[in-house]
C-alpha cells in the first residue's frame, strides 16, 4: 500500500483566497485540526486550527495574513508506513500528497490511516489473541509462527510493540481459533512469558478499545 492509494476524494485543499473562518468550517465538518493551501496544484504548506485562531481575524482571507506554515507532505509511490511515521512525528490530522513534480494531488487523514491499519491486522476476523512479553534478544518471528502453527492454527496478523524505557517487547498475537490452550501450553513449554490471553467477544473489544486508545493518543487525534 502506497501514498495515492490512500487519498481522499472528499476533503478539499484551502486556498489563499479562503478565508480563516472557512478553513475553521470545514476542519469541523471533517473532524482533523489540519489542512493544506494549495493555489494551482502548488503545495504552499499546512495550516492548522491554532493558526488561524491566532489571525484574530478569522473572516478575511487567509493571504492577507503572512503566515509561516509547515511544508510536511509525502510522495504518491512512498509506502505506509513512511506515511504513517511522518503522522505520529509532527501529530498531524492529514498528510498531503505531492507527485514526483511536487504538484499537489490530495491528502490522507489519519483516521483513515488507523482504519486502514484496523483492516490488515484482521481485527474483524474470529479467533483469539494471545499476549507474549519477551526480552528483544529472545524474539524470534519464526520461532514464534512454528509455535502457533505446530498446534495446527494459522497466524492472522502479528505485531511487536516496545514500551518506552524498557528492554522487553511486547508480541500481539491475532490467531484463527478462540482454543488457545495447546498454543499457550507450548508457548510456556520453550519458557515464553504469555502475558495475557483473550478469547471472548467483550474482553476481544475491550483489549481493541484499549489499543486504539493508546494508537489515537499516540498520533494525537
Amino acid at each position: 500500500m502506497v501514498a495515492k492509494d490512500l487519498i481522499s476524494e472528499v476533503i478539499p485543499a484551502l486556498r489563499t483566497s479562503d478565508t480563516g473562518q472557512t478553513a475553521l468550517n470545514w476542519m469541523e465538518i471533517f473532524r482533523i485540526s489540519h489542512l493544506p493551501i494549495v493555489n494551482n496544484l502548488d503545495f504552499l504548506g499546512l495550516i492548522s486550527d491554532t493558526d488561524i485562531y491566532d489571525m484574530n481575524q478569522p473572516e478575511e482571507p487567509i493571504g492577507n495574513h503572512s503566515l509561516t506554515l509547515l511544508k510536511p507532505y509525502v510522495t504518491t509511490e512512498q509506502h505506509l508506513f513512511e506515511v504513517i511515521g511522518l503522522s505520529s512525528r509532527l501529530k498531524l490530522s492529514v498528510i498531503p500528497v505531492l507527485d514526483d513534480k511536487l504538484h499537489y494531488q490530495g491528502l490522507i487523514t489519519t483516521s483513515e490511516l488507523v482504519r486502514y491499519l484496523a483492516g490488515i491486522s484482521s481485527m474483524d476476523q474470529q479467533g483469539g489473541i494471545i499476549v507474549l512479553d519477551l526480552i528483544e534478544r529472545d524474539y524470534s518471528l519464526s520461532q514464534i509462527a512454528q509455535i502457533v502453527e505446530g498446534n495446527n492454527v494459522k497466524v492472522l496478523s502479528m505485531y511487536v510493540t516496545s514500551p518506552p524505557d524498557s528492554t522487553k517487547l511486547e508480541v500481539t498475537i491475532k490467531v484463527n481459533t478462540n482454543d488457545l490452550s495447546s498454543v499457550i501450553r507450548t508457548f510456556e513449554r520453550y519458557n515464553y512469558d504469555v502475558k495475557t490471553w483473550i478469547t471472548s467477544d467483550d474482553s476481544m473489544d475491550k483489549f481493541y478499545s484499549e489499543r486504539f486508545d493508546l494508537l489515537m493518543k499516540y498520533m494525537n487525534i
